[in-house]
């Protein structure tokens, strides 16, 4: 699989901005040169206090996460007010009744044990059309009332949001090049053919890598997973076959280790989700958060309730690439707003906060083909993963899935996102919402009158 070449810049002279966009360009996956990648496994929790988060609605207010960062973290100025404001539908362009017919969808599924209750949030043009709540966050030992501000373990949506996210900031800020090899800046995960692996071959899932080996290389400590993955072997030729892979984002989240200093939790937190005021979003969330997060399965006799239930990310404690957020839907709001704004947000109060370049977003969320469909650097955008995104979206679309329920769609073209988040694997890990998701969010699409 080819990439178009994009223009590189080759004045020696040129600005650091310059330079941010040489490491924007990416080449063909057959002209890999250089990677990062650092295990992300260690860390410590607590002392960063959050403002607590501002329920609108009639809800208690969520209590803000807490961190233990394990860098000193710089004293950072307290973020603004940044949740959307709420208007009708028929403001941003949509009929009512057609947008309500969502609901006989969203009741359905709940009767037939799809999901025990859900979270909608629909925004456009800057602004919430709906945010509302479905059914029960929990059913088991006793029913729950699902709240707007229900925490969710976000599963793989951890991917796009938090690791993607950080490694296109660390790209513009030119200490990554998209195009480098792994082996570049760790030589031990070279062995058995993945020399050639790039930073973009991670982001598609044309590694070669296995989509998981095995839990038990995780429970005997970071160290030894670490080494576990630097001795895997490629399962297909690297830059040839598009296989989805938790271990891809496993050594991405490594990437912003060894270039920033910092671990996935620490940086995500710091660059991302605080200066946006996602003061619900981030992982390992505290006691108080956690006795508002959505329960899933159980884990030796134990709802896993605010902890996460990926396995390998639970082995690892907590923090990984590939899963470990947690966030509520408002929260999400802001940052699927940042993307539609070209990576900077507006506030109600007139001010303006940048986490990402245009030119950035549009590299991280153009079209990759890939042997079995076509992805975003991080981003799912039509492949075999998609049926919870419907048909009625524009090409320019892109999203992801998380395995826990969740699912998140942008469309710049319609100027539209939707959040769809549930916790369908409670009580018995039987619920299925792809097919829900998509027809909802099909729903949506044909209730646009603009």
């Amino acid at each position: 699989m080819r990439l178009k070449p994009a223009h590189t810049i080759d004045d020696p002279t040129a600005s650091s901005a310059a330079t941010s966009r040489q490491h924007l360009a990416v080449r063909s996956p057959l002209l890999h040169t250089r990677c990062v990648a650092y295990f992300i496994f260690g860390y410590v929790i607590s002392g960063l206090h959050l403002p607590a988060f501002g329920q609108t609605l009639t809800e208690p207010a969520v209590p803000a996460l807490e961190y233990r960062s394990s860098t000193e973290a710089q004293a950072v100025p307290a973020a603004p007010s940044t949740h959307l404001p709420h208007v009708s539908a028929s403001d941003v362009g949509f009929a009512q009744d057609k947008l309500d017919q969502l609901e006989r969808l969203v009741h359905e599924g709940i009767a037939n044990g799809s999901l025990p209750g859900c979270v909608i949030c629909i925004g456009r043009h800057g602004k919430l059309a709906l945010l509302r709540a479905y059914g029960d966050k929990r059913i088991e030992p006793q029913r729950e009332p699902m709240t707007t501000n229900t925490l969710f373990d976000m599963a793989s949506i951890t991917k796009p949001v938090a690791t993607a996210t950080s490694i296109m900031k660390l790209v513009e800020d030119g200490k990554i090049d998209l195009n480098a090899k792994a082996i570049s800046y760790l030589p031990d995960f070279a062995p058995n053919g993945k020399e050639a692996i790039s930073i973009v071959d991670l982001l598609i899932h044309q590694s070669g890598l296995i989509p998981d080996n095995p839990l038990a290389d995780y429970l005997e400590g970071p160290e030894l997973a670490w080494q576990r993955i630097c001795e895997l072997e490629l399962v297909a030729p690297v830059g040839s076959t598009f296989k989805y892979s938790d271990v891809n984002f496993i050594v991405l989240a490594q990437l912003v280790q060894r270039v920033s200093g910092r671990a996935i939790n620490d940086y995500a937190q710091q660059e991302i989700f605080q200066p946006l005021g996602m003061d619900s979003t981030g992982f390992l969330p505290t006691e108080p958060l956690r006795k508002l997060a959505a329960p899933t399965e159980q884990r030796d006799g134990e709802w896993i309730q605010g902890t996460v239930h990926d396995p390998r990310a639970h082995a690892l404690g907590g923090i990984a690439g590939h899963a470990g957020l947690f966030s509520t839907a408002e929260d999400l709001a802001v940052y699927a707003q940042m993307l539609l704004s070209d990576g900077t947000l507006q506030t109600a109060s007139g001010q303006s906060i940048r986490i990402l370049s245009p030119e950035t977003i549009a590299t991280m969320t153009q079209a990759y083909p890939v042997s079995s469909g076509i992805r975003g650097l991080g981003w799912d955008k039509q492949t075999g993963y998609s049926s919870n995104r419907g048909g009625r979206l524009s090409p320019a679309a892109f999203g992801h899935g998380g395995f826990t329920g969740t699912v998140l769609w942008i469309d710049p073209e319609l100027d539209l996102f939707f959040i769809f988040l549930s916790n369908r694997l409670h009580p018995n890990g039987n619920g299925n919402v792809n097919r829900l998701s998509g027809q909802i969010l099909d729903t949506v699409v044909s209730a646009l009158e603009e």
